[in-house]
């Protein structure tokens, strides 16, 4: 019998050749990949693919999917993992909308994954373009389900009720890592505070999906890890996900650690026992990696569980 790959610890600066042979991804290459790219530059829109340096993104590109970030290209945070620049964000642009709808359609995507940068100068965090382009998607593609991915809109009142009830069929708020690891690794949010959106979001849209995700390799413990999954059951969230954390540059916060494939098996597995009905873990998995597929069995958890109550039967 094979060992199974140990994880990896380090001690000093991560290079790209320190990553460990399950962490390679392919080059980004070839026709649709190349045109992804062109009708993005064309129609002037942000992706978190490429501001944030995803692995995935020869991948998903190739397949001509791509998670769109809105309200600009600049943070008014900076998060020790994120490599999305920070600074004096841009102008609110009001054609946004319109030109996200019009790749949507240009794409024939039948599923969208819509993120954004932190927008604290705005007075509603930018809760409204978020409303304003899932209205134009669904005037303009009625059959593309839409999943977004939003910041925690420092609390600003009624952004997130805003959101909500647009009516997202995934609503996406990510933890990013355990209680302990807040004040170094996301400085500018509150555990607790993310938590409760989630909780508000369920509470208000019962039949929205939601889905959170967290990463190893930040200095987490295990015990740590099964907490943040029943504080997330406890909001009602659907949808997990855990990836391994990649440290863009020497600038941000260390790889501690990078946790072999069977150590995210393992946790799926502990974490569809403990209820959630999708669970996506393994080293490459991201927020919005393979969006459309896990929505459709989404669908088809949410139908199973449904179908045992429908019979009379305990769910």
């Amino acid at each position: 019998m094979t060992a199974a790959p140990a994880a990896t610890t380090l001690s000093g600066p991560v290079h790209q050749a320190d990553r460990p042979s399950w962490l390679r991804a392919r080059a980004p290459a070839g026709g649709t990949y190349e045109d992804t790219r062109a009708l993005v530059r064309r129609k002037a829109l942000h992706t978190v693919c490429e501001e944030a340096a995803c692995p995935n993104i020869g991948e998903c590109w190739s397949k001509r999917h791509a998670t769109v970030m809105i309200l600009g290209s600049v943070c008014t945070r900076a998060c020790a993992f994120c490599n999305v620049a920070t600074g004096r964000p841009d102008r609110l642009d009001p054609h946004e909308p319109d030109r996200l709808a019009e790749t949507v359609v240009e794409m024939g995507l039948r599923h969208v994954v819509i993120t954004s940068v932190d927008r604290d100068d705005l007075e509603d965090g930018g809760a409204g373009q978020f409303v304003r382009c899932i209205g134009r998607i669904r005037a303009a593609s009625p059959a593309t389900t839409i999943e977004i991915l939003t910041p925690d809109f420092r609390n600003k009142a009624g952004a997130i009720e805003a959101v909500a009830d647009a009516r997202p069929d995934v609503y996406n708020h990510n933890l990013e890592t355990v209680p302990r690891l807040y004040r170094t690794v996301r400085p500018g949010a509150r555990y607790y505070h993310s938590l409760r959106l989630l909780d508000r979001v369920k509470e208000r849209q019962p039949e929205t999906f939601t889905k959170s995700g967290i990463m190893l390799g930040l200095g987490e413990e295990r015990a740590e890890v099964l907490q943040v999954m029943d504080d997330l059951r406890a909001a009602g969230v659907d949808f997990l996900t855990i990836g391994q954390y990649l440290r863009p540059t020497p600038r941000h916060h260390p790889v501690v650690r990078y946790a072999p494939p069977e150590e995210f098996a393992e946790y799926e597995s502990v974490a569809r026992a403990k209820g959630f009905l999708m669970v996506s873990a393994s080293p490459l998995t991201r927020s919005s990696y393979h969006a459309g597929r896990d929505f459709m069995e989404l669908q088809r958890a949410r139908r199973a569980q449904a179908a045992p109550a429908a019979d009379g039967l305990p769910a």
